[in-house]
Parts: structure tokens; C-alpha cells; sequence
């Protein structure tokens, strides 16, 4: 990767609550490998250990199978706890010694501690003979803040510690799901980056009235309202300067590469062994895009009003961007709707842009993106903008509709494809896209997103645990029945005592997973086939000439993907890694991937959270994004990434208390130079880079 220079920035505390200051000296090691460390003492799984020296100092090499999920190690303290009070992160140096890129996770526990709840977890990639250091920040702050302080509706809170850093009773090193056998050393596990202590008294409130950080500065940080119209006119003039990439036709495609058929729609099509997207015109299309291109930021107000410096007047000009909050699957507003909420970012868009702040903004967001060398609005956009046929973007199909009630998933339960209310729901919802379906702007459909796909047995398992009455469970039976000629066979295999048909739909009981493994994992394929086929079938009948997306795999199995490889024009991935340069598909299939969701975070900026993948700093989060979006180029199959998303998350946190600081922009619109350039430096060389030229 080329060097680029880093700014690095130290949030500065306000001196507002600065007083009785306490700090750790020195960092701390949890875990050494050198003697006396005892081998016998680690809990492995799928995984073999033995200790090394090496240039960095005694380590343990682990070799990991993949033959189990999540082969690794468990590290216990001697004394039952680990206490890392004032300490704000754990570091963990890994070398990988084998051939192959792995994937590396950093978990460390207080009890509990299961992956999500009562842990901090991260996981980095680690590339064949690098050393990298992987860090699981504790806190998303440099200070902590003494005594009973209740932040709530946040995943990243200033001043209080994720995990209680005084009961860390184990520390998980893993690789997630692999393919292929790994090998790396890990170095000694130590504590870092003492932490300051200081009282409460001042902190709240703690969010200015254009939604930011009231205790620190940085910068790009605005310091009133004056500020925003003078950020304005000097975008105007640096957009004046960047107008965007040459060598491209209207639609982003590339003006300087071969003709191919003009459809008037885009398409797919493999060309020098790799695969593109192919625009309305003929051109090649290689969708560089961003999710989210829209004004809404809503944040809940209910039971933290004194969070918030100054709230507007209810009865002003700025009072019509309060709501009520309707959506919060998971956090403290879970069960709690509706909750009344406050929109700074659309607030702060009326200040910066005037009464028609709508029209203004719709307009620069397309001036922003050709400039910036994207050439996509990507999922979960707002139709106000994609609709204006200057910037192609894709569709979004959300089913809902009947579910099967033995499922489960972070975002819900999966559809019963078997119930004909799944059709009928899904015809409904497309119908109403009539719109997208005709417009030569539009790429194509997603339909869905990271549904609750499970392992390769777990949507039959589902329609077993479900009531007699649901759709796929008595599809399941009525082939059960044609496989086998009486349920006393059935009870052979399966190892089950079910005295009648009838008994077997109306138990929820599941049999044992090896046993029936054949025809759990047949049921598996005609769940998702009939599901991908059902998709297919009606778009085709809505919009024939766009491409179906697929549902943007997050959790999957092979089994399901290879279903969605069958109906699917591209296979859609939300994937959230450092790299997917490395991306293959199941059996080595050959068909295109778009990549709907990736981002990475820092915590210099103001924010508590840096989403899913972490970055040291702005300057570091460039990198990364130059980084991954140049894999995805020299990878075959990838037609397209998608970045998550347009604007940070509001600092107080969304809906589900989601406060990521991922965004090409700030709650105040205020771009971030740093991956505003790297796109910029990805735009102009895209299509020399994807086509080896």
C-alpha cells in the first residue's frame, strides 16, 4: 500500500469537568509467552500451540484447522480476573507464518462474555509474512468518568468502559469461519494507553446545539452557526476545482474503453476474464457508490434531554425536524416506542443551505459524488435524489410478509417462502417501485438484506420448531412423507418416536442434526432456491431489463449462497473486512459479486464508535478505504463497492443506539478531506486499474 501522510489528533478534554485527574503510569502485560507460560493450561479448539522465540520475543504459534467455526485458543488468569483499571486498550501483536491471508479475532471477556453481549471483540486481517498489531479499544475515550453516570442509547459512550476492566476473566484469540488451514504467532497480550480519571461534575449536558461533542475539539469541527454558510461557499469553490474523473460518459461508465451493445439498460458481462457491469450506453461500469444518500439522522431525545445543550423551540423554524421514533430493534429504545427524536443533521442542513435546503442539497450530493470519483447512490437512498437521472443507483425491496416463527435473526425472523402470502407480499412491494423499474439509471434490484440465513441446516430446523400450521413446515412433512413410506422408516433414520404423520407436524421437538443431516440439508436447498426462484420470477414480471442484486449475504452458508448464485444476477455481499481481494465464491463459481456494505472508523473526529472495522485515525481510515476498494478492482468477480454510509450516525446514537463515525461527511455535512481524497485517487485511476491497463 503507498505511504500517505497521516495527521494524527488527540481529542482535547474541555476544561469544563478537567479537575481530579488520576492516570496509570506505564503499560501492563496480561499474558507473556515466554517460561514459565504452560501450554497445557490453554483451552484450544480445532487448533494446535506450541511456544517460540522469535525477533519480537517469545510467542505462541498456533496452527488452526477448519474443520469448526471458530478454531483458537482461551487464555484464563491465574487468579480468576484480570484487572486493567485505568488502561484503555489490550494489544495483541500477530505474525502470520503461513502462505495464506487470515483473519485474526481479539476477544477479551468479563463473565458472560459470548461474542455479543459483556465483550469487546475485534478482528483484523493479517497478510501472509506481516506482523500486525491488533487492539481491542475498552474505551472510546482517553478518560473515564467516575461514579455512577448513566449514558444510554449509545454503542460508543464517552467516559464509560465497554466491559468492566477490573473482571476481564478471558481472552479468546480465533479465526472466524475459515476455508483453509492457517498459521500465525501471537506475541505477548498487554494493556495500553493509560486512561485519566475525572469526576463527573459538568459533563451534561454533553451535546452541543449542532449535535457535537461539547468536552473536546478538532479539527473541522464547527464552532457556530455563522461557520456553516462560510464551510458552504468553500466547498463550492473546491468542488469548482475537482470536477471529477475524465474519460467517463454520463453515467459514469468509461468513455475511453470498448463499445459493447447498448441496451439502454445496464447489464452484466464478462470481458478479459473479468466481469463488469455494462451501462445503458454500451460503456463498461465499475460501481464505485455509497449508501445512504439521504437527509435522515433522527436521534432519541426521550429520557436524555439532558444530554443536549440547547434544544430548539418546538414552535420555531427548526421545530418541524422533531419525530417520533418508530424503529429500534435493539439498544435502550427496544420496547419504548414511539420516543420522541431530534434531527441535527437535517437541522444543520436548514441552517447551512437556507428554506430550500432539500433542493440544495439533493443538487450538491450529485455534484459531491462525481466529484469525489464515485459514480453510485447506492442502497437505502433517498428517492428525492437517485430520481433526478444524473447519478445511476440501486433499488431497494423491502418483502415483510409472512415469517417463519422458528426462526431467528439479529434483524428478525426469516420469510416462510412456502406460505403464498410470501409472493403476494413481495408482488405488492415491487409494484410499487414501477418507477426504478423503468428508469435506464437505475443498475438494479436488492431485495432484502442480511437476512437470518444461519448454518446450512438451521431454516429446516426452523420449520420444525414452528406451529403445525405454518406453510414450510407442512411442505417439510408432505416430502418427508413422499421420501419415506411410513413414519416408522422416518423413525428409523432420525431416531424418533413419532407415532403418526400428524404427531410429527404438531411437535416443535428436533430431532438429532446428524441423523436427519440429509434431510434437514435437502429442505435447506428448496428453502433458499424457492426463495431466490420466487424473487426472480416476480422482478422479472416488474422490471425485466434490470439486474437482480440478491439480498446482500452478511450471516450465510454455502448452501444459500449456492442457491442464490442459480436465480441471482450478482451476488451481493455486506462484507466487513479489511480486504476482499481474496473473495471466492462456493465451488469456485463464476459469477459476479457487488459488495453492498463496508466501512471503516476512527475515533479522532468527536465520535465514540468506529462501526465495524477500526482505523487509527482519518488519515488511517483513507488507507484502509484505498485499500479495500483497490482489492475489490483486482478481484475477477467484483463489480462494485458500496460504502456504509453517506453521514456519521448521529454522536448519540440512531434508533437502535448504532453512533458509528463512518460517514463521508459529519453531522454538520462537513466532508472529511481524508476519504474524500482517497475516493477521489480510486475515481480517477478506476478503470485503468480494473483493466490491467
Amino acid at each position: 500500500m503507498q505511504a500517505y501522510a497521516r495527521l494524527v489528533v488527540c481529542i482535547a478534554v474541555g476544561a469544563a469537568f478537567a479537575g481530579g485527574v488520576t492516570m496509570a503510569q506505564d503499560g501492563r502485560t496480561l499474558v507473556d509467552f515466554g517460561p514459565p507460560f504452560d501450554t497445557a493450561a490453554v483451552e484450544v479448539r480445532d487448533v494446535t500451540i506450541e511456544t517460540v522465540d522469535t525477533a519480537l520475543g517469545a510467542g505462541l504459534r498456533i496452527r488452526s484447522g477448519h474443520a469448526e467455526a471458530w478454531p483458537g485458543i482461551t487464555l484464563k488468569p491465574a487468579a480468576g480476573r484480570w484487572d486493567v483499571t485505568g488502561f484503555r486498550t489490550l494489544r495483541m501483536a500477530v505474525t502470520n507464518t503461513g502462505g495464506n491471508r487470515v483473519e485474526v479475532g481479539f476477544r477479551i471477556d468479563n463473565p458472560g462474555g459470548d461474542g455479543a453481549r459483556n465483550c469487546v471483540q475485534v478482528v483484523q486481517s493479517v497478510e501472509a509474512g506481516t506482523t500486525q498489531t491488533i487492539r481491542a479499544r475498552l474505551s472510546a475515550t482517553r478518560w473515564t468518568l467516575r461514579g455512577d453516570v448513566e449514558i444510554v442509547g449509545m454503542r460508543g459512550t464517552p467516559g464509560k468502559p465497554a466491559i468492566a476492566p477490573d473482571n476481564i476473566v478471558q481472552i479468546i484469540v480465533f479465526v472466524p469461519k475459515p476455508r483453509e488451514d492457517h498459521e500465525f504467532v501471537i506475541h505477548a497480550i498487554e494493556a495500553e494507553e493509560p486512561t485519566e480519571s475525572r469526576d463527573a461534575e459538568g459533563f451534561f449536558p454533553f451535546i452541543d446545539g449542532l449535535g457535537q461533542f461539547v468536552h473536546a475539539d478538532w479539527p473541522g469541527k464547527v464552532h457556530g452557526e455563522e461557520e456553516l454558510a462560510r464551510r458552504r461557499q468553500a466547498e463550492a469553490r473546491e468542488l469548482g476545482s475537482h470536477p471529477g474523473p475524465g474519460e467517463r460518459n454520463r453515467y459514469g461508465g468509461w468513455a475511453a474503453g470498448p463499445q459493447l451493445e447498448a441496451t439502454g439498460f445496464f447489464r452484466v458481462e464478462k470481458r478479459d476474464g473479468r466481469w463488469w457491469l455494462v451501462d445503458p450506453e454500451g460503456r463498461l461500469f465499475w460501481s464505485h457508490g455509497v449508501d445512504c444518500v439521504n437527509a435522515y439522522s433522527a436521534t432519541g431525545i426521550t429520557d436524555r434531554e439532558h444530554y443536549f445543550q440547547s434544544l430548539p423551540d418546538r414552535e420555531g423554524p427548526l421545530g418541524t425536524f422533531y419525530g417520533k421514533g418508530g424503529w429500534a430493534p435493539h439498544g435502550y429504545y427496544k420496547g419504548k416506542t414511539p420516543f420522541d427524536t431530534f434531527d441535527f443533521y437535517r437541522a444543520n442542513l436548514s441552517r447551512k443551505y437556507g428554506p430550500d435546503w432539500q433542493a440544495a442539497w439533493s443538487d450538491l450530493c450529485h455534484l459531491r459524488l462525481r466529484s469525489w470519483g464515485l459514480n453510485t447512490i447506492a442502497n437505502w437512498s433517498s428517492a428525492e435524489v437517485y430520481g433526478a437521472g444524473r447519478t445511476p443507483y440501486v433499488a431497494t425491496v423491502h418483502i415483510g410478509g409472512p415469517v417463519l416463527a422458528g426462526s431467528e435473526g439479529y434483524w428478525g425472523k426469516f420469510h416462510d417462502v412456502f406460505d403464498p402470502g410470501f409472493r403476494a407480499k413481495l408482488a405488492e412491494q415491487l409494484r410499487g417501485k414501477a418507477k426504478e423499474a423503468a428508469d435506464p439509471w437505475c443498475i438494479g434490484f436488492f431485495v432484502d438484506n442480511e437476512l437470518a440465513w444461519g448454518d446450512e441446516l438451521s431454516l429446516a430446523l426452523a420449520a420444525l420448531a414452528s406451529p403445525a400450521g405454518q406453510a414450510a413446515k407442512r411442505e417439510f412433512v408432505a416430502r418427508l412423507r413422499q421420501r419415506y413410506d411410513s413414519i416408522g422408516r422416518l423413525n428409523e433414520v432420525w431416531g424418533t418416536a413419532h407415532a403418526a404423520w400428524e404427531d410429527l407436524l404438531s411437535s416443535q421437538d428436533l430431532p438429532d442434526r446428524e441423523k436427519a443431516r440429509d434431510d434437514l440439508s435437502s429442505f435447506y436447498t428448496a428453502t433458499a432456491e424457492t426463495y431466490f426462484r420466487t424473487v426472480k420470477e416476480e422482478l422479472a414480471a416488474v422490471a425485466p431489463h434490470h439486474l437482480y442484486l440478491g439480498c446482500r449475504f452478511a450471516w450465510v452458508n454455502d448452501r444459500a449462497v449456492r442457491a442464490a448464485i442459480r436465480f441471482c444476477d450478482v451476488v451481493s455481499y455486506n462484507r466487513y473486512e479489511y480486504s476482499v481481494a481474496g473473495l471466492r465464491l462456493p465451488d469456485a463459481a463464476d459469477r459476479p459479486v457487488i459488495i453492498g456494505e463496508f466501512h471503516f472508523g476512527a475515533l479522532d473526529r468527536g465520535m465514540f464508535h468506529t462501526g465495524l472495522r477500526e482505523a487509527r485515525d482519518q488519515g488511517h481510515r483513507a488507507e484502509l478505504y484505498q485499500a479495500y476498494v483497490e482489492g475489490a478492482l483486482r478481484n475477477p468477480l467484483i463489480v462494485g463497492t458500496h460504502w456504509f454510509q453517506f453521514a456519521d450516525q448521529p454522536v448519540t446514537g440512531r434508533g437502535d443506539g448504532e453512533n458509528y463515525q463512518i460517514g463521508f461527511v459529519d453531522q454538520c455535512d462537513s466532508p472529511y478531506p481524508e476519504i474524500v481524497a482517497a475516493a477521489r485517487r480510486i475515481g480517477n485511476t478506476l478503470y485503468d486499474l480494473r483493466s490491467g491497463r
